[in-house]
């Protein structure tokens, strides 16, 4: 059975200092990260362990548990490439016309994907999103690792909104850390996924036949 692996940083742990130290960096990735990618893994090993002996007792459980481990993997593997040195500025192409009309501007964008983070209620995170419904972006708050997103929405930029992802450097000013993020967006690895999230098409009804 394939196991979860921790991804490696594409950047040095210090490489986004002043912004986000090295030693956050380390702890997160390595300890943080790691230990959802590590859950993830015994999760799957007790469903499989589960089905060999026909006892779904525990099910619900280990249902719930596997849903925050892998949620908590995929959210941080795209965090950490939503993330680069020497980058921030603005989005270009597409993604910048997509927000402009979505959002009606960059600024009112920005302030709204900050404030989702700042008024999560505990821990979380706050996401730019794919809607392929209505084929838009939208923001959404996370609480914890998986609820109040909407239903077949796909991630393209996310905002840790957890303790451990600020508060070694800068105590209990989330917002400040809110606000130096934006000096280390990666818009290219952002607007790459965008350019991959439009083609998601969820109406499949002409697709047989």
């Amino acid at each position: 059975m394939a196991e979860y692996v921790l991804p490696e940083l594409r950047y040095d742990y210090s490489a986004l200092e002043p912004h986000i130290s090295g030693r956050i960096m380390e702890l997160h990735h390595d300890k943080h990260h790691g230990n959802y990618v590590k859950g993830a893994n015994e999760v799957l090993e007790k469903l499989g362990e589960a089905r060999e002996k026909d006892d779904l007792t525990h099910l619900g459980g280990l249902q719930k548990a596997l849903a925050f481990n892998v949620s908590g993997h995929v959210l941080h593997t795209l965090f950490w490439q939503n993330l680069s040195p020497k980058a921030g500025g603005r989005p270009e192409g597409e993604l910048a016309r997509a927000i402009e009309g979505d959002f009606g501007g960059f600024e009112r964008f920005k302030r709204q994907l900050t404030e989702a983070a700042s008024t999560i209620m505990g821990s979380g995170w706050s996401a730019l999103t794919w809607e392929p419904v209505a084929k838009k972006l939208l923001v959404a708050q996370i609480y914890d690792h998986q609820s109040n997103i909407n239903q077949a929405g796909l991630p393209i930029m996310v905002l840790d909104a957890w303790e451990h992802a600020y508060y070694l450097q800068y105590e209990n000013r989330k917002t400040d850390f809110f606000d130096v993020v934006w000096k280390v967006w990666n818009w290219q690895d952002i607007g790459a996924r965008f350019d991959a999230v439009r083609a998601a098409n969820l109406d499949v009804s002409n697709a047989a036949g």
